[in-house]
């Protein structure tokens, strides 16, 4: 019996931060770690994961989980009264967790498991992907933005900071659509279930 709470995840924290250093670009730091499942069968593994996971919202769990954080720091010019953003640079921590066996398993369900595991990680993999362009397209929008009479470049900061806050409702938008892509009745979400109960 397959448990319904069990879903892949994507959870977004965002920090936003502005100041006058100057590194490079968009630098990206991952982070995975994993948790420990365990059962004989495919039936078993999906009820440990549903026990272990990590988790998506107060009760339920998930198979596996992204999230990320990103901040942005910003290299000023002013001239003539005018504030130039030189260079703007990002920081995106993406952090993955998925699920591990953590006890022997026979070799027809080690087979199932390693294509559920593959599938799940190509899942949690397009949400960092997504969460990569993002940073990508605001590193693009904000590089070079130039705002007249803002020689505090209180301006500049705040034009950064809707632009910023755009972009990520965009991308956000695409994350979102790809999870009820995934997660529709008979889609990727469920055939990666079906492979790793089928016996």
């Amino acid at each position: 019996m397959r448990l319904t709470t069990v879903t892949l995840l994507a959870a977004v924290g965002v920090a936003c931060c502005f100041s006058s250093t100057a590194s490079a670009s968009v630098k990206v730091i991952v982070v995975t770690r994993t948790y420990d499942v365990t059962g004989t069968s495919g039936e078993a593994l999906v009820a440990s994961m549903d026990r272990n996971g990590p988790r998506h919202g107060f009760m339920a769990r998930a198979i596996a989980q992204t999230n990320y954080t990103k901040t942005w720091n910003f290299d000023f010019t002013k001239t003539k009264g005018a504030c130039r953003i030189k260079q703007a640079n990002g920081t995106l921590n993406l952090n993955f967790v998925y699920p591990r066996i953590a006890s022997p398993v026979p070799p027809v369900l080690e087979k199932h498991w390693k294509l559920f595991l593959d599938g799940v990680t190509t899942h949690e993999e397009t949400h960092g992907r997504i969460a990569r362009e993002m940073m990508a397209a605001t590193d693009k929008s904000l590089t070079g933005l130039t705002v007249p009479d803002d020689p505090q470049c209180s301006k500049t900061r705040r034009e950064a900071n809707r632009r910023i806050d755009a972009i990520y409702d965009e991308y956000e938008g695409k994350q979102n659509a790809f999870d009820a892509r995934e997660h529709r009745e008979g889609g990727h979400v469920e055939y990666l279930l079906d492979t790793l109960e089928t016996p």
